[in-house]
């Protein structure tokens, strides 16, 4: 196996901008698939052409069969899953890296504002501290590399079933490829520890499965999210709408009491605050007590 250390260095970048499910999803993928295949994957399947038997001795018997039982080595398939499955997650990281390096600049043309960029539009993506916020164009991108390694992983799933069919190993197989074998009997082939390949291949399919369930909750996670969010934004501004439908306004008749009251001085009560009964009972009383001490 090869060293997998970049891979997860870029992956492990990715943690940082992710939701919390997103976060069990990379742990799943680091410890249960990485570690696991450089592990345990070369003790199992490291020696299988060496170890690999048939009864016939006819030239390039023994090459057709496995090459007929194994279309691509399990490793090799594996890997490229591992890879292909990562590749939407590390173009989100580019994205998101994209988003916080422009916001930065913005941040720093805000922070040295002068009136040619009073217009400027504020960091939308990231707080004061650098951290993203996925939401916007953050969430859609967010949401697509999900939908993309669910594909992927149901790809690669449909895909080892055509290439290596059963995902029972059996311990030895009749082998009928002609030529090179013989035309009469063909030949008997024998697998090396074929209970351990068969848990090690269900072992594999299983994490492969629980990683397509955990991209479907992170789905379901972020539009629960972003509809509270949503509902929130649209009960503040019911709430405000209501505050300003009883704020004053100059035109109004309490104002103008107010106003005339005051002859002329600053008026009692600011424009802001709210106008009722109380407002103008107490103007009233006031100015009779101008006039009448």
């Amino acid at each position: 196996m090869g060293d997998w250390s970049y891979l997860s260095g870029l992956l492990d970048k990715v943690q940082s901008h992710s939701t919390v499910v997103g976060k069990i999803w990379m742990s799943v993928l680091f410890l249960f698939r990485m570690l696991v295949l450089g592990a345990a994957a070369d003790s199992v399947w490291g020696d299988e052409n060496s170890d690999f038997f048939c009864n016939n001795q006819e030239p390039g018997c023994k090459h057709a069969c496995y090459d007929w039982m194994f279309p691509m080595s399990y490793i090799r398939y594996w890997v490229l899953q591992i890879i292909f499955v990562s590749m939407p997650t590390l173009i989100y990281l580019g994205h998101a890296v994209h988003v916080i390096h422009r916001e930065k600049r913005l941040r720093e043309h805000l922070q040295n504002q002068t009136k040619e960029n009073l217009f400027l539009k504020k960091p939308k993506y990231t707080d004061s501290r650098g951290k993203i916020k996925i939401k916007g164009v953050l969430l859609r991108s967010y949401i697509a590399q999900l939908v993309f390694k669910i594909l992927l992983e149901v790809g690669f799933g449909v895909g080892q079933f055509y290439l290596f069919g059963s995902i029972f190993m059996v311990s030895y197989f009749h082998c009928k490829q002609i030529p090179p074998c013989a035309r009469s009997s063909g030949a008997e082939c024998f697998i090396s520890r074929p209970t351990e390949k068969t848990i090690f291949i269900i072992f594999m399919l299983v994490v492969a499965a629980v990683s397509v369930l955990l991209n479907i909750v992170e789905i379901i996670y972020l539009l629960c999210a972003r509809h509270k969010e949503a509902k929130k934004e649209s009960t503040a501004q019911h709430r405000l709408a209501s505050l300003q439908q009883f704020s004053p306004s100059p035109s109004s008749p309490a104002w103008a009491a107010n106003v005339t009251s005051r002859q002329g001085r600053p008026p009692l009560f600011p424009p802001q605050g709210p106008v009722g009964i109380s407002n103008d009972e107490n103007c009233i009383c006031l100015v009779n007590k101008e006039k009448h001490p």
